[in-house]
């Protein structure tokens, strides 16, 4: 951090493919990430580093250079090829109004979100941006949101975040069966007590 400060404040960021590895290798590390910018520091007072960055683009790691004390490594910006005839548009259009229905049934089923996610979204007609706003605050397992960021066609990439949706709006739709179950079950041996006590 305090190397890119110094320069072009321009930061690569990958995920690790294994959270519990401490000191993670070139092969322990996705080659697919984004490119940021850091945009504040601040040092805490534990030792620990805190930032704020904005995405500028994804890209892949082409070559690391070295490892220590921290890597560095040669990029390759990716593209995301986003074509407009009528029948991709009819495609996306559905796509989107899929995704937005489904986020909306999460919020109503109790699922904690930004509360402006469902105000930006109305502005974004790009179904690559609305797959990857709605993926970036539904706090997905490294796995599944790796899927999501080295999947490049617009389309399929809103397919996935709408498949991710469709289970945990059915995720969500059991829990909130078991708690009324258990709510019920819970006041029907409450009456029976307090029959019983009469």
């Amino acid at each position: 951090v305090e190397e890119s400060l110094a320069k072009n404040r321009l930061i690569f960021l990958a995920s690790q493919k294994d959270l519990t590895e401490e000191t993670p290798s070139e092969n322990s590390i996705y080659q697919v990430g984004t490119v940021a910018m850091i945009m504040r520091m601040r040092k805490l007072a534990d030792g620990r580093v805190k930032i704020l960055i904005q995405g500028m683009t994804k890209a892949k790691i082409l070559d690391f250079h070295q490892e220590k004390p921290f890597f560095n490594v040669s990029v390759e910006k990716i593209s995301d090829d986003f074509k407009t005839d009528e029948e991709i548009q009819l495609v996306s259009e559905s796509l989107i109004r899929s995704a937005k229905e489904h986020l909306e049934k999460i919020i109503a089923l109790g699922k904690v979100l930004s509360p402006d996610i469902l105000l930006v979204l109305d502005d974004i007609n790009e179904p690559g941006r609305v797959a990857d706003l709605i993926a970036s605050n539904l706090g997905l397992k490294v796995n599944e949101a790796q899927k999501i960021l080295e999947t490049t066609d617009h389309h399929e990439r809103l397919r996935l975040v709408n498949e991710i949706l469709i289970a945990e709006v059915d995720v969500l739709g059991m829990q909130a069966k078991i708690r009324t179950t258990a709510k019920d079950e819970m006041s029907k041996s409450q009456r029976e007590y307090f029959l019983r006590e009469q």
